[in-house]
């Protein structure tokens, strides 16, 4: 396919999507990184947090509490203080036991599991409805555990979208979550993939700040790069590397 700058959101979505999935390694849905329920807490800790944080709250947790039913009946600061290392702990921690008074006296048990049968669509807004869980943390729970056709669209990828010109400019992330849905496959692995990857790219390459133009595999149709640099010449797209170079750093998790 022939892209330019001027090319259609849709068409530079999944250009987006072919050239990072041959830049970065590949992903498979086989294996969970984590449990549903991990997911779930995990990534409610993980809001403004950096992942080393978010791991030893989620650690310190377990390790004060035992299990579900613990944390649930802890005190609140008690486990305030256990997630210490979390942006705003005491505001997560008793949203943390809402979520498990509602899951157990929804389910009967600290599981969620059943979202495997459910209809994508019931199963985001049982999640949208606890308290603190937005489209980013349902559609993450929804995607990784169960193969669910959703899109996680974090901080990371709703950058890149606007930069690259796959969003406009003032769309909000839950905008985002619904266009670029719109605009790629219902394949549950392509899903993945786009968000994986596009994360990577704004942790490793497309930085908030000072974003690495140089090593970009976009930049033949990125707004971003054409706005601040003219566009990619024949010599700059030569120079582009065509793969993640492990010599680079560790890709996040």
């Amino acid at each position: 396919m022939s892209i330019t700058y001027n090319s259609p959101a849709a068409e530079k979505t999944w250009q987006d999507h072919v050239l990072l999935n041959q830049f970065y390694p590949p992903l498979t849905l086989d294996n969970p990184r984590r449990s549903p329920m991990r997911e779930l807490i995990s990534t409610v800790l993980s809001h403004r947090t950096t992942h080393a944080d978010e791991e030893l709250a989620y650690d310190r947790m377990l390790e004060a509490f035992g299990d579900w039913a613990r944390v649930l009946a802890a005190p609140t600061a008690a486990l305030a203080h256990a997630i210490r290392t979390t942006r705003w702990p005491d505001t997560q921690a008793p949203r943390i036991q809402e979520i498990l008074r509602r899951i157990q006296a929804e389910r009967g048990e600290f599981a969620l599991d059943f979202l495997a049968d459910w209809p994508t669509e019931k199963g985001m807004a049982w999640l949208n409805d606890m308290p603190g869980i937005g489209l980013k943390t349902a559609s993450l729970v929804l995607l990784f555990n169960f193969q669910k056709p959703v899109l996680p669209v974090d901080t990371h990828v709703h950058r890149i979208a606007q930069r690259v010109g796959m969003i406009g400019p003032k769309a909000s992330a839950d905008k985002a979550h619904q266009v670029l849905l719109e605009q790629l496959p219902k394949d549950p692995l392509v899903l993945l993939n786009f968000h994986k990857h596009n994360y990577w790219h704004g942790q490793k390459i497309c930085f908030f700040a000072k974003p690495d133009c140089a090593r970009c595999p976009l930049k033949g149709f990125c707004n971003y790069y054409l706005e601040h640099y003219g566009p990619a010449t024949p010599e700059a797209l030569a120079a582009t590397p065509a793969h993640w170079d492990t010599a680079w750093g560790t890709l996040p998790h």
